[in-house]
């Protein structure tokens, strides 16, 4: 069979111009014809070959039909392939309808109609890198104004993404109950060995891991509160303790990925540089702190710089983005948790079904982030705002309806936590003398307040208000504004 002219590469680099794309038409020959000879065969491949896979046009058409056909419940042959055929200038070009015989009775048949398919997915994602990179290469060459060179690196790691994610298509399928059984069984004996029953990533809060049993694979937790309520400063300490166990080792110990889009990778390293020193970050911007407090403030700088944390502060990341370079990260440094700060301000993919529509972009988002805990086999940690119809409430604990923007928050995620610190809210509630009330009557009020806010000082409560695998409730931690430092409330207060 002639070369086919398509396959020509067309770029005025003398290196390429006269080069074929690689194809491999016996490849192609002998995958239609055994699905011709048995129409099963087509069974076995179908999750790995497409039609615009084939090099040659006239074969793409012709596996479309048959799939067609056999869909419909027909049987595909070489004579029932001829009526749709007849008239096909392609099919002409290659022997008309006597090719379809021959594809049926004269290619060379493997064994397995697998190897064909591999070779056929293989040839056309060579020819996709090669087109691609002619792609970009015009792109780098055109010096238009919106086109400068970081947005091209943006849209060529986009779309090596998407080929990367085409190079994994007919990878996955249904296991057996029997596999699915042993890896079970698998990890409740991990479970049962473990002293601490965490059998995923440590969020380093005992009475936070014993009511989840440590950060999962494959979960998409949600971490929502009001402002100020410290989200970002129990995900920086989950964040930290996990990444810290792994450098010494522990159980449920992580490396860890951090995408910052409201701080900047130095302040959330001096919110961490304040709690290992015990010193202030307020004190630590102004520079109020003592020679000594300073040699502990280095001290504990050189220790963090073996925690496997790494952070990225690019603002405005599209979900795309974000999992091309937490898939990186996975393959240059290793990721066990990945935690983003905060989901409203990560974009979708400005398609045009989501562009101008926040609540299809945010459904968008969730979804890409639930899709990156799976694919990554990783527990994905995402803090999220929350209305403000939480502040007109007398009870001010955030409930699921408080979710911001859109339900498929709680709909795809597995476990949701809000934060809520009655400490807040309280101290800005201090009693006011009303008009006509007497000195005992104010007094007792602002007794009674003091002591409600004595009570809450330095607390804070993590509502499980979802948790797909487990029980829904409410933990109680210690957490030092100060320091911006979440910990166990028990072990605070009786150590």
């Amino acid at each position: 069979m002639n070369e086919p002219a398509h396959l020509k590469v067309v770029d005025g680099n003398d290196s390429l111009a006269h080069r074929t794309l690689p194809h491999n038409l016996e490849a192609e020959q002998g995958l239609l014809g055994m699905i011709l000879i048995d129409n099963k065969n087509l069974e076995k491949i179908n999750d790995i070959v497409k039609p615009d896979y084939f090099s040659h046009p006239t074969h793409g058409k012709i596996y479309e039909t048959i799939v067609r056909m056999i869909d419909k419940g027909l049987e595909a042959k070489a004579t029932t392939l001829k009526d749709y055929f007849e008239k096909d200038e392609g099919l002409q070009a290659v022997g008309g309808t006597q090719y379809l015989v021959e594809l049926a009775t004269e290619v060379p048949l493997l064994n397995d109609v697998k190897d064909y398919a591999k070779t056929i997915f293989d040839r056309h994602l060579r020819r996709e890198i090669i087109r691609f990179n002619q792609e970009i290469s015009s792109l780098a060459f055109n010096f238009a104004i919106e086109q400068d060179a970081e947005n091209i690196i943006s849209e060529a790691e986009g779309r090596l993404f998407k080929l990367a994610e085409s190079g994994s298509s007919g990878q996955t399928g249904f296991v057996t109950l029997r596999d699915s059984v042993k890896i079970a069984l698998e990890m409740a004996e991990k479970a049962y060995q473990s002293d601490s029953h965490v059998t995923g990533v440590t969020t380093g809060l005992q009475d936070l891991d014993q009511k989840l049993g440590g950060l999962h694979n494959s979960d998409l937790l949600i971490l929502a509160a009001r402002p100020s309520m410290g989200k970002t400063s129990l995900a920086v300490n989950i964040a930290f303790n996990a990444a810290k166990a792994y450098s010494e080792s522990k159980v449920g110990g992580a490396r860890v990925g951090f995408f910052s889009l409201e701080m900047s990778a130095d302040q959330l390293a001096t919110r961490i540089l304040s709690d290992q020193s015990g010193i202030s970050g307020d004190a630590i911007r102004k520079g109020n702190i003592k020679e000594a407090e300073f040699i502990r403030f280095v001290e504990a700088s050189q220790t963090l710089t073996q925690i496997p944390l790494f952070i990225d502060d690019t603002p405005a990341l599209t979900i795309s983005q974000l999992r091309t370079r937490a898939r990186r990260l996975k393959r240059q440094h290793g990721l066990e948790l990945l935690v983003i700060d905060y989901l409203q301000l990560l974009q979708g993919s400005g398609t045009r079904q989501s562009e101008g529509n926040r609540v299809l972009e945010i459904s968008e988002i969730t979804r890409g982030l639930k899709a990156i805990a799976k694919e990554l086999q990783i527990p994905v940690i995402a803090l999220s705002q929350l209305s403000r119809a939480v502040e007109q409430r007398d009870d001010k604990r955030p409930m699921l309806s408080d979710l911001r923007e859109s339900g498929s928050i709680e709909q795809d995620s597995d476990v949701v936590m809000f934060i809520y610190r009655r400490e807040y809210y309280l101290s800005r509630e201090e009693p006011q003398r009303k008009s006509g009330e007497d000195d005992s009557k104010f007094n007792d009020r602002y007794q009674q307040w003091q002591q409600d806010l004595g009570e809450c000082s330095n607390t804070a409560e993590v509502i499980v208000a979802k948790q797909r695998h487990g029980p829904i409730g409410t933990v109680r931690l210690f957490f030092d504004s100060n320091i911006t430092r979440f910990g166990d409330l028990e072990t605070r207060f009786n150590g």
